[in-house]
């Protein structure tokens, strides 16, 4: 692995500011009035738990532009999405999943951004993907703590997240794990309870049979979602309208080396965050 993945936790750039502005109206009187606004709607509520301190609240605030109904009204579904599914997310933690993480490369992490500054998530569900091995569940959990120490990213929490879903050699093995169950699963995470600001989702390199999953998601999939996905098959090129090669590796056509890292190479580095992991797991319904 040629450099080491971080994160980086680091204050946003000049230019990241300047995006942050013309897209989510941050300015430091529009922070200051939701952050106070915010505040309120939560202490005025006995039912839900999170810490209220700037940083925790300005994760929430950025993927809502800012209006701290919004925020709030988000947090709430947080809550309802982790009571609903506490059977795989309560006390989650990357060593409970660590086998999935370092053996088998399902989920990957880009160590660059894209042209506009975006995390790209890679998610190869293809002929890698052994669903005995990593099941449908497991794939959702890596997914989520990857979520959980990614909005610690100010540059991504305001310039957002591109994910490439790779179904190179896809085959039944495959498509018979994506259940209605899953796909719903995973849809009501990316749609009501993701503080990220997802921009775009690339289908790339899949098969005729991937057919059969599309029409299991498709009726999960709303009308603000389904404007971001886009599907190339096996045509860089289509892809390169979205995400310039100049920061995609060989894989895709790019001019970044072939990728030669994985799960295994930057699970140390989620590992680094587990006092934060704690901490998120401890936000959602009150315990009565």
């Amino acid at each position: 692995m040629s450099g080491e993945f971080t994160l980086d936790t680091s204050p946003p750039s000049a230019a990241t500011l300047a995006v942050a502005e013309q897209e989510l109206r941050e300015t430091p009187e529009v922070v200051s009035q939701a952050l106070q606004e915010l505040r309120e709607l939560l202490k005025n509520d006995d039912t839900i738990y999170f810490k209220d301190d700037d940083q925790t609240l300005i994760m929430y605030l950025r993927p809502c532009k800012f209006y701290a109904k919004s925020a709030y009204e988000l947090m709430k579904r947080i809550s309802e999405f982790k009571e609903k599914h506490k059977d795989i997310l309560e006390n989650l933690l990357p060593e409970d999943e660590k086998v999935a993480f370092t053996e088998h490369n399902v989920v990957n992490v880009l160590k660059n951004r894209d042209h506009k500054g975006r995390r790209v998530l890679l998610v190869n569900v293809g002929g890698t993907w052994d669903p005995s091995k990593v099941s449908p569940t497991q794939l959702f959990r890596i997914f989520y703590i990857i979520h959980e120490v990614a909005v610690l990213e100010p540059e991504t929490q305001i310039n957002g997240c591109v994910v490439i879903m790779d179904f190179d050699g896809l085959g039944m093995k495959q498509v018979k794990a994506f259940s209605p169950s899953f796909s719903l699963l995973l849809l009501s995470f990316i749609q009501d309870a993701m503080p990220l600001r997802l921009k775009e989702v690339h289908m790339v390199k899949q098969p005729f049979v991937f057919n059969i999953v599309w029409s299991v998601f498709k009726p999960f999939i709303r009308d603000k979602l389904k404007k971001r996905i886009h599907f190339h098959g096996s045509k860089m090129d289509s892809l390169h309208k979205f995400m310039e090669p100049s920061h995609l590796p060989k894989d895709y056509d790019g001019a970044l080396p072939k990728l030669d890292y994985g799960g295994k190479d930057w699970y140390p580095e989620v590992d680094k965050y587990l006092d934060h992991i704690k901490t998120m797991n401890s936000f959602g319904k009150k315990k009565k």
